[in-house]
């Protein structure tokens, strides 16, 4: 099966709607795909519905990709098959939530005293889909769109990063406690991109201690020796290895739709599935 792993929509930082990745990923030759909005999973049911109404031929899962913070690591937690209906997992999300709009909240405070920056809270939720997750994106876009800098990469230079006197860390959940609630809702706990993180086989480790149960060995930041070091510590550990194109927005240089175009080899979905049963029979 040809599948990409990790998507986001406008119910996240992605720029189209559910609909449309049905669309784009059947145009690509995908089969089976997983959208990972940040922090909520409301892009699922819209693109479940629209694959039932008009019959399209796509296989979609379940999935998530939740935020957290460890030390000074951003660590990006997937999940995949959960059942979403879970109290705790829904507590989980609903904490994200709150976390996301307090530190937007904060922001915008900070930008208006001490940079006479004036955005809204309204400024940035309109960009997402009713319900979605707002973040960093969306304040430097809002930013620009007020004449506060003159593109999107010059806000994040002057304003979101941590050295900035406007910017204020988000209180997230930790790995430990993403990972644990996700592999209790009976879903599969990957980390995401672990390229990014210089610490990554040690939190690996302690991760599956709380239930970790993959690494995205296959992402479009992974070189190839990469990806074959993360597969290597992922059989060492006795992991399974997942992968997607992490899309976002088709490249803006050059137009291309990257969806799909992240080689994820067709074995990787009959072993999400294979851990799926594997979880469930434990359970």
């Amino acid at each position: 099966m040809k599948s990409d792993f990790h998507i986001h929509t406008y119910f996240s930082d992605g720029v189209y709607s559910p609909e449309k990745i049905v669309d784009t990923a059947i145009d690509v030759g995908l089969q089976v795909i997983a959208l990972t909005d940040h922090d909520n999973v409301l892009s699922y049911k819209v693109a479940q519905d629209y694959i039932k109404k008009n019959n399209k031929p796509l296989e979609l899962i379940k999935g998530v990709e939740i935020n957290t913070l460890y030390k000074s690591y951003e660590v990006h937690i997937l999940g995949y098959m959960m059942d979403t209906e879970d109290e705790d997992f829904k507590d989980l999300l609903k904490t994200q939530q709150n976390a996301r709009i307090e530190q937007v909240n904060e922001i915008i405070d900070l930008l208006n005293k001490k940079e006479g920056i004036k955005i809204k809270l309204e400024d940035i939720k309109k960009q997402v889909a009713e319900g979605g997750s707002i973040g960093r994106p969306h304040i430097a876009k809002a930013i620009t769109n007020v004449g506060g800098t003159g593109n999107v990469m010059e806000a994040y230079a002057k304003y979101i990063h941590e050295k900035s006197p406007v910017y204020v860390p988000r209180k997230t959940v930790s790995p430990q406690d993403a990972v644990e609630i996700i592999y209790e809702a009976g879903g599969i706990p990957v980390i995401a991109h672990p390229h990014d993180i210089d610490i990554a086989e040690d939190l690996i480790k302690e991760l599956m201690t709380h239930g970790l149960r993959g690494i995205e060995a296959y992402h479009r930041k992974h070189s190839p020796a990469c990806v074959e070091y993360f597969s290597s510590m992922a059989e060492n550990l006795g992991l399974i290895v997942t992968g997607g194109s992490d899309f976002h927005a088709p490249n803006i240089m050059n137009g291309q739709i990257i969806l799909g175009k992240n080689f994820v080899p067709e074995w990787i979905y009959d072993k999400l599935l294979e851990e799926k049963h594997r979880i469930d029979m434990a359970g």
